[in-house]
């Protein structure tokens, strides 16, 4: 409590355990809160649920509670009294069994808790209800197979369940209670089915050694019964729902208004955005297998809702990253936050292709703290070494002058932003850029500045992450637009002026966590003709 999660499924039936498994095996974070108020605790075992046949109920929620742990999903007792918008997502009141009352947020919200049977006022009948007071043949029908059924007709649905109930026993009577007689039509069917018909009211439902003996109607007549059939008033469980402005609508059969359900879209999907509701607090019919085929629907639908929002917001960051993160001040603010950005050795691919080369002049792109120019001028290159940053080259030519003043004297140090500045054509015998990640038009028009400052007969060496890294793991912490292959890099330059080696090298490096791993890098080296 008074955390937040992906989704609060409200309600741990078979909808709302199903939608949080879904969820949570999508690697949501999900909260199950449930009242501990099951609608079907009165029966014995589930039916019409393959692989599941005859499960007590009590059973399947324990099954169901112990496969959302196993994914990382949690539950707690209790009753989600209100619920309310908050931003994109929505907090919920939720009242422990002690009466303390907490608040968790949710980016969405898996409503799941079901309707409540209003039964006929008759003495007796509500204890019974659920063991052998009946309202489903599906459920219960194949249990009093061939058995004395009685359908307590209190409106026009009692016909229809009369004729129903005919299908698994000869022996049905409809008791009327409140009903008007049938009509001629209705009468004949009845009679052809061999269903019985006796005028009520039923003033009690009796018992004898717990189990339903028959009813008392209101003539003293006593009718022996091994089932008794009511129609419930079927409710929704919506007053965390109303809390939200979602109303209950009255459905009906045949003209009868049967109960009340909220209304949503085949998916679960509410009027209000980031609510969803299964099971029977949308669908009065559904069965145990429906409701948790409907709970399975929604987890995925809200699944993608959320991946919909995640990769939005993601797109927005990643859009601000590029106005942002290749500026002076995010820059800055890198080197600031460490004493110690980068390893202080040069790039290996740097002194696998400058070793041989006869020293000149060099510009290092993006230096950073130094180390490239620094090797490079104690090889005697005449170096240039720009950055973006000031507090990195501050710090570059303090590297340089700790390493001698022949080595200091021989690098100048440039804060520029080459982007806006190129450097002068063919100016350099050697121009090098190591990891320089940028967007790819951004990078390619960089590209061609950098080549253009090579001087005929010198070397342009670029070196990059390899794209294939992502492929293989998590790689480098750039992302995967901004990689690029030697090859792309090859394609703009013109044979006819250059010629070119672009080549993926393997190499040894040491991940975040200090442990080894293998990185490629894509190089190109490139001397101008």
């Amino acid at each position: 409590m008074d955390e937040a999660y992906d989704v609060v499924v409200v309600g741990g039936g078979a909808a709302g355990l199903s939608g949080a498994v879904t969820l949570a095996r999508a690697r949501r974070s999900v909260l199950v809160i449930d009242a501990g108020k099951p609608r079907n605790a009165p029966s014995g075992h589930v039916h019409g649920y393959l692989g599941r046949e005859g499960t007590p109920p009590a059973g399947l929620l324990t099954a169901g509670r112990a496969e959302l742990a196993d994914y990382g999903g949690e539950f707690a007792v209790g009753t989600a009294t209100s619920a309310a918008k908050d931003g994109e997502g929505f907090v919920v009141a939720v009242e422990s069994p002690d009466g303390r009352v907490n608040e968790v947020r949710a980016r969405r919200l898996l409503v799941t808790t079901g309707l409540v049977d209003e039964l006929p006022e008759v003495p007796g009948l509500a204890g019974r209800f659920g063991r052998d007071v009946l309202h489903c043949p599906y459920c219960h029908g194949w249990e009093v197979r061939d058995g004395r059924v009685g359908v307590l007709a209190t409106g026009p649905l009692a016909w229809h369940h009369a004729e129903l109930w005919r299908q698994w026993s000869e022996h049905v009577i409809v008791l009327r209670h409140g009903a008007e007689a049938p009509d001629a039509a209705q009468a004949e069917r009845l009679a052809a089915r061999g269903i019985h018909l006796a005028d009520g009211p039923v003033t009690a439902v009796e018992t004898d050694a717990d189990r339903l003996s028959g009813v008392r109607l209101a003539s003293g007549e006593f009718v022996p019964l091994d089932a008794l059939v009511v129609a419930t008033s079927m409710t929704a469980r919506a007053g965390l729902l109303e809390s939200l402005g979602l109303r209950p609508v009255p459905v009906e059969f045949g003209g009868e208004v049967v109960g009340s359900r909220v209304p949503a879209d085949p998916t679960g999907a509410t009027e209000v955005p980031g609510v969803w509701v299964a099971g029977n607090v949308a669908d009065v019919s559904a069965q145990v297998v429906v409701s948790a085929a409907a709970g399975l629907r929604a987890g995925a639908m809200i699944n993608a809702d959320l991946v919909a929002a995640d990769t939005r917001d993601a797109v927005e960051a990643y859009r601000e990253l590029q106005l942002t993160h290749f500026e002076q001040d995010a820059w800055e603010e890198r080197y600031r936050s460490r004493p110690t950005l980068w390893s202080g050795n040069p790039n290996p691919q740097l002194v696998a292709e400058a070793a041989s080369l006869t020293p000149g002049r060099a510009l290092d792109v993006g230096s950073g703290e130094g180390a490239d120019a620094i090797w490079l001028a104690a090889r005697g290159w005449q170096v240039t070494g720009t950055d973006i940053a000031t507090v990195a080259l501050d710090r570059a030519a303090e590297h340089a002058r700790a390493a001698g003043p022949q080595i200091a004297e021989r690098i100048t140090w440039s804060h520029a932003d080459l982007r806006e500045n190129p450097p002068a054509a063919g100016a350099y015998e050697l121009v090098t850029a190591q990891f320089m990640h940028l967007p790819t038009e951004p990078r390619r028009a960089l590209f061609a500045a950098l080549a253009d400052a090579v001087a005929p007969g010198g070397t342009l060496l670029i070196v990059g992450h390899h794209p294939r890294d992502k492929r293989t793991g998590p790689g480098p912490g750039v992302y995967l637009d901004m990689m690029y292959t030697p090859e792309q890099v090859a394609a703009d330059l013109d044979p006819a002026r250059w010629e070119v080696r672009a080549e993926t090298r393997a190499r040894q490096a040491v991940n975040p966590e200090g442990g080894e791993v293998t990185m490629h890098d894509a190089v190109l080296v490139a001397r101008r003709r």
